[in-house]
């Protein structure tokens, strides 16, 4: 990869990492643009979430932000239909514009309970309300759902698992950032392995764009997990939902 490709990858895992992702719909918007084959895009995207999501998980970690009675039932029912997902054709167009749309939606509601959050708890709070911890089966079932998403879609998940946490309000937003980076490392790792089970091999990753995504990752994560506001790390969530579904819809019709 040029070197501006690879600029242009440590941007993205800055901007994701700062809202606990790992920029696989990023990088793939990145090297699409460039030209780079699909079938390069898709395990190149994943091998760069498993860099930036590994750094993710250690900083939120370390502040504190990490749930673990969240993350094991998603992520134990989650790793395995990611392997399973990651040796499968992708989805209709359909599909991808449905799932597009339901992105968008999702990114307009945290926009709104951002704005809401900043005006009546202020920029320092946390969320202002209580977290209702999701039910054991329905947490199962949400990973089993997002694990199939994650490796048919070649993406670690994160951007489908943000919007139904902050919804359904399972935990504080810093938790949900916190939660999301290892859900996406472990997704990301088994949709690799998915590809290798089905006879699809793994590209050679130039240096530039390793250290490109660990820098722009370790400062992005550092950002979020110590330095960001809950209403500026909602607002960033919401801006990774927007490119996304953007992105989606471009396979969706055909574009990119």
């Amino acid at each position: 990869m040029t070197i501006s490709v690879s600029i242009a990858i440590g941007i993205v895992a800055l901007v994701y990492a700062a809202a606990g992702h790992a920029g696989a719909t990023g990088y793939t918007a990145v090297m699409a643009l460039v030209g780079i084959p699909p079938h390069v895009i898709r395990p190149t995207a994943l091998m760069l979430n498993v860099v930036v999501a590994a750094i993710g998980t250690v900083q939120f970690a370390r502040a504190g932000h990490f749930n673990r009675r969240l993350f094991l039932p998603l992520a134990a029912s989650s790793v395995p239909c990611a392997a399973i997902g990651g040796g499968l054709t992708l989805a209709t167009g359909a599909f991808e514009a449905l799932l597009a749309a339901v992105l968008l939606f999702s990114a307009a509601r945290i926009v709104f309970e951002a704005r809401s959050t900043a005006t009546t708890v202020g920029p320092a709070a946390s969320d202002g309300v209580a977290p209702r911890p999701l039910p054991l089966p329905a947490s199962i079932a949400l990973g089993a759902a997002i694990g199939m998403l994650s490796g048919l879609t070649g993406v670690g998940g994160g951007v489908f698992l943000t919007p139904v946490l902050l919804a359904v309000r399972a935990a504080p937003v810093k938790q949900v950032a916190g939660v999301t980076a290892p859900f996406i490392l472990v997704n990301s790792a088994a949709g690799l392995v998915g590809r290798l089970a089905a006879g699809g091999s793994l590209p050679a990753l130039g240096p530039a764009a390793v250290v490109a995504a660990a820098v722009g990752g370790l400062v992005g994560a550092q950002l979020g997990a110590f330095r960001l506001p809950v209403p500026t790390l909602r607002l960033l969530m919401a801006a990774v939902l927007v490119v996304a579904s953007v992105k989606l819809l471009g396979q969706a019709f055909g574009v990119g």
